[in-house]
C-alpha cells in the first residue's frame, strides 16, 4: 500500500514536470499554438486516473500562473491565463477530469477511453472558444476556424499515440505491482 502511495505522488510530480517540459514546446499555427500539454494529460490518465491527472495538471497550471515559463511559447504569468487563449488552459482541467473518469470507469477499455478523450477535447474546445470570443469580441465562426478546426486532427493523433504508449506503460506498471490490474488487457 505504501509503495503505491509513493508511486502515485512521485508519478503526479513527474507528470506535472513533463507538462512543464513539453507544454512550452509549441508549434505556432494561428492565435492558438499546438501544445503538447494535452498529450501529457491523455498519457497520464492511464496510470494516474482522474484524480492524479487533474492534480498534476493543476500543479502545472499554478506553476504557469506564478510566472514560470511553462505555457506554450515559453510564457507564464497570470496574464497568459487571463488572456484570450486562457480558456483553453482552463478547459484542459475538464480534459483531465473527463478523460480520467472515462478511463477509470471503462476499466481502461481502449475504444471507450479514446472516445472519452475526444469528448473531453470537445469540452475544452467549448470553454476555450467561448473565452476567446468574449476576450476578442469576435464571431464564433472566426474563433472556431482559428482556434479549433486546425487542431482537431493533431489532437486525434495525440490521443491515439498517448493511448498506444499509455497501454504499454500501464501494463509495465501492473507487472511491477505499482498499479492494480483492472482487466485482462492489463496482463498482456
Amino acid at each position: 500500500m505504501r509503495k503505491q502511495k509513493v508511486y502515485r505522488l512521485t508519478t503526479c510530480a513527474l507528470m506535472a514536470a513533463l507538462m512543464c517540459v513539453l507544454g512550452p514546446m509549441s508549434i505556432p499555427i494561428g492565435p492558438i499554438p499546438v501544445s503538447f500539454t494535452n498529450f501529457v494529460i491523455f498519457l497520464s490518465v492511464y496510470f494516474l486516473g482522474m484524480r492524479g491527472t487533474t492534480i498534476s495538471y493543476i500543479v502545472y497550471l499554478l506553476l504557469g500562473v506564478m510566472g514560470m515559463p511553462v505555457f506554450s511559447g515559453y510564457q507564464g504569468g497570470l496574464g497568459k491565463l487571463a488572456g484570450p487563449t486562457g480558456g483553453y488552459l482552463v478547459g484542459f482541467i475538464l480534459t483531465a477530469l473527463i478523460s480520467g473518469f472515462v478511463m477509470e470507469y471503462s476499466h481502461a477499455h481502449t475504444l471507450t477511453t479514446i472516445l472519452g478523450m475526444m469528448v473531453s477535447m470537445v469540452f475544452a474546445y467549448f470553454v476555450g472558444t467561448a473565452w476567446f470570443v468574449l476576450e476578442m469580441q469576435c464571431k464564433v465562426w472566426y474563433a472556431l476556424t482559428s482556434c479549433v478546426f486546425p487542431f482537431v486532427l493533431g489532437d486525434i493523433i495525440k490521443i491515439l499515440v498517448a493511448t498506444a504508449l499509455g497501454k504499454i506503460i500501464r501494463n509495465a506498471l501492473v507487472k511491477a505491482s505499482l498499479l492494480p490490474a483492472r482487466n485482462k488487457e492489463d496482463y498482456s
